[in-house]
């Protein structure tokens, strides 16, 4: 028995650094949530390479998602302890996933809650920051975010919404796909509610307070 768990686990770790390390390079035909929400709707799906997407887009993720996503080894401990206090004292617990975070349960896992799905996020969350440069995460995580029921990627995202190419997107669209992300089947791009509307203009605010262009190069 110990010898076939020591065979098992040095093959989920031959297979799991595998992948992780190869997506490094080679860019994901697909992602798990894709291949769940298949089944359900259309899928539009177009990658991008990372000189053909408009850096307001990265910005405006940033602000919206992962502040501290340059600086951070994959998880943001300020934010992970202010969910536990919102938790403890009884009010609506605030996501505190990054930007790794979620790449890594895109391209891998499912979206349910479970202690077992957390594990293995953190677990693959490791692996993407330690073999990957901030900048691939940023470019893999733009392109397999979902932005509308069936649109994943910035790709499919701009022509679909905008009816241009991703490079084009000014800070405005950028602020607004951005807008839907913590929860793109309810939020919409192309009918915003008043919600979404305020929370395009709060992103619009913070791009400008974190500096930019001058955000990105230090993810180079």
């Amino acid at each position: 028995m110990l010898r076939w768990l020591s065979w098992a686990l040095a093959t989920w770790l031959v297979l799991t650094i595998g992948a992780v390390l190869l997506l490094r390079w080679v860019d994901p035909p697909t992602s798990a949530f894709m291949l769940r929400e298949r089944t359900s709707s259309p899928l539009r799906y177009r990658w991008v390479d990372d000189a053909n997407i408009s850096p307001q887009l990265k910005v405006a993720v940033i602000a919206a998602e992962d502040q501290n996503f340059p600086a951070h080894f994959g998880f943001d401990l300020k934010s992970i302890n202010d969910a536990l206090a919102d938790r403890q004292r009884g009010r609506r617990v605030r996501g505190a996933s990054t930007i790794s975070q979620q790449v890594a349960k895109n391209l891998f896992l499912w979206p349910q809650q479970s202690w077992l799905r957390k594990g293995l996020e953190a677990y693959f969350t490791v692996l993407i920051e330690t073999l990957w440069p901030k900048q691939r995460i940023l470019e893999v995580y733009l392109n397999v975010a979902e932005f509308g029921r069936g649109v994943f990627g910035v790709g499919a995202a701009a022509d679909v919404y905008f009816h241009k190419r991703a490079a084009r997107l000014n800070v405005y669209d950028a602020a607004l796909l951005a807008a839907v992300l913590p929860s793109p089947k309810r939020m919409r791009v192309n009918a915003p509610s008043n919600y979404v509307r305020e929370r395009q203009a709060w992103i619009v605010g913070q791009m400008r307070g974190l500096g930019g262009t001058a955000l990105l190069k230090e993810l180079d």
